[in-house]
């Protein structure tokens, strides 16, 4: 029973005696393998030498505060809300009186963690904050041996303030993203 009419053509071509010792195919690869010795290697001596990072690179989250010193946070919760990775999450709480000088506004971000091992660094939560809270930084993140590590928490996010981040290359990248 023939399902198609479609026939493949085989040709029975002999070989030659160097091709049945496969001496073609070997010196070929042979030939491949030398030509990658003189080839630059790839890797680095990294603690001494660095590699070129663009000012763009998408690193370390920070939570940002503004110039008197409060976290510019709101907890509207649109960052974790855009996070693909769903690696965001959030608890807002009421700012009680006294706390003026901490917080901006009357609610804010009690709870804030970013697990990092979930995260994909694609930057949407820094385009969907509409406070300018949260950034990525060029800054790379450290490596840890406990997966509890990775869970970056207030502690680790929010900018000290005697220490400022500075972001103006993001914030270059992200006004010409605008226009």
């Amino acid at each position: 029973m023939q399902l198609t009419n479609r026939s493949k053509v085989v040709s029975n071509k002999k070989m030659s005696f160097a091709e049945k010792l496969y001496l073609p195919a070997i010196v070929k690869g042979l030939a491949i393998t030398m030509s990658h010795f003189f080839r630059k290697p790839a890797t680095i001596s990294y603690p001494e030498e660095k590699r070129y990072i663009a000012p763009v690179w998408r690193g370390k989250h920070v939570l940002k505060r503004d110039a008197n010193g409060a976290e510019n946070c709101t907890a509207c919760g649109l960052c974790a809300v855009a996070c693909p990775a769903e690696a965001i999450t959030m608890t807002a709480a009421e700012r009680k009186p006294g706390e003026e000088h901490l917080y901006r506004e009357e609610k804010y971000a009690a709870v804030y963690e970013i697990n990092m091992l979930r995260c994909i660094f694609c930057g949407l939560c820094e385009e969907a904050c509409p406070k300018e809270a949260i950034f990525l930084t060029p800054e790379l993140v450290p490596t840890y041996l406990n997966r509890e590590e990775f869970i970056y928490g207030k502690d680790k996010l929010v900018e000290p303030i005697d220490k400022r981040v500075d972001i103006t290359q993001r914030q270059k990248h992200l006004v010409e993203k605008k226009q």
